[in-house]
């Protein structure tokens, strides 16, 4: 099996328990605390990625990418078969922190693997986005199984051990095909490598960008079901179905669109328009009534996504036109983006809605999507299909 495929393939099998495990963790760990100590929970694991991320250069280049994710893969899974021992409150919050504090660094060892088969840049779009794509047919299959476990009753454990076993083919696939490892990795400390993507406007600006795309990663899917429900008065017999159409953007264009920007329009273009789609689709959620037809909910819900789509295939797209694997830094901050996410998108969520409404919460984020991501757009220097592509980032120095 080519190594793309297995990596993709890879990638599948972590999009499946990743997903599962954000749709579960926030009512598990409410059956036994409030939402605001659940929160905290969430966010305590999102620091914890913060902390340990700037050391994942370092053993990458000691023990490789391929060998690390196997072993992140292990940890996760007894952090999971812990959580489906029902432990108590404490051990359960322990364990919930953990299992979301280690999704990011595997992650990021998957780009550096997928990175490494690439040696062309001018099909990293099309790569990249095949590779997304995977994580996206897995994260529509994991609310039909989620649905499938919780049928009957609320027995969390057993949506932990599915979980966990979504993990085995991951290991499997990873134990016994030896993949690229690609150059030697360029290291550096974690000020040296703040400082290079700040002083490089391309990379800064598409690394903010992919900020802005995280934030929307929680902002929506953590305040639109609570708005829907809870204010409008929408059931989740209708909310469940109008999701799982929600999310099919994902899959049908992110592949198209990378096919699009390496061989026609570029990056640039479509970045700005998906910025513009995702915040105006996200400020217009809180235009809606008890009054709004269904069929309008669901456009927008679904325009979101699309744009949403836009921007993901694109800032990924473009970062990773920029860098290689051997700059193992620079990608440990570009998915250090993960956590952090985590941490700020609630806080800000809790202060909006401390002083104001759930409207003025998505007029709020939404604004600050489009108009912040188009400017963000604009700093960008576009790859041009049948040009040379920028030129990668010079090598950065090591620490040890």
């Amino acid at each position: 099996m080519r190594p793309r495929i297995v990596i993709s393939l890879g990638n599948f099998f972590f999009a499946l328990f990743s997903t599962v495990l954000t749709y579960i963790m926030f009512p598990y760990l409410t059956s036994f605390m409030s939402e605001a100590a659940a929160g905290f929970v969430i966010a305590g694991g999102a620091l914890l990625s913060c902390f340990i991320f700037p050391l994942l250069p370092r053993l990458v280049a000691r023990y490789g990418a391929q060998q690390l994710a196997i072993v992140v893969a292990l940890i996760e899974m007894v952090t999971l078969f812990g959580l489906a021992e029902a432990p108590g409150a404490i051990a359960g919050a322990l364990f919930a922190a953990i299992a979301f504090s280690l999704q990011p660094f595997l992650a990021y060892e998957l780009d550096l693997l997928l990175e490494a088969t690439v040696a062309e840049e001018g099909t990293t779009g099309r790569v990249r986005t095949f590779f997304i794509t995977a994580w996206n047919i897995a994260a529509l299959a994991a609310p039909l199984l989620i649905g499938a476990l919780l049928a009957k009753s609320d027995a969390y454990p057993s949506v932990f051990l599915a979980a966990a076993a979504a993990l085995v083919p991951f290991i499997i696939l990873f134990a016994v095909r030896k993949l690229p490892a690609g150059h030697a990795a360029q290291l550096s400390t974690l000020k040296e490598t703040f400082r290079r993507i700040i002083h490089d406007r391309d990379l800064a600006a598409v690394t903010f960008g992919h900020l802005l795309l995280y934030l929307f990663f929680v902002w929506a899917p953590f305040y639109t079901p609570l708005y829907l429900h809870e204010t409008l008065g929408i059931p989740w017999s209708e909310l469940g179905w109008m999701f799982a159409i929600m999310l099919v953007p994902y899959v049908l264009i992110e592949y198209p669109a990378g096919v699009l920007a390496d061989k026609l329009i570029g990056d640039k273009e479509l970045l700005f328009t998906g910025f513009l789609i995702t915040g105006a689709s996200l400020a217009a959620i809180g235009l809606f009534t008890p009054a709004t037809p269904l069929l309008v909910i669901l456009a927008v819900l679904v325009a979101s996504r699309a744009g949403a789509a836009l921007v993901e295939s694109m800032t990924e797209g473009h970062f990773f036109r920029r860098v290689s694997e051997k700059d193992v830094s620079s990608v440990s901050v570009f998915r250090g983006i993960w956590p952090l996410s985590d941490i700020i998108a609630p806080v800000a969520g809790s202060l909006i809605l401390l002083f104001g409404s759930y409207e003025l919460l998505f007029f709020i984020t939404g604004g600050f999507i489009a108009v912040f991501g188009a400017g963000a757009t604009l700093l960008i220097k576009d790859f041009r299909p049948h040009k040379k592509a920028p030129p990668e980032i010079a090598p950065l120095g090591t620490s040890y």
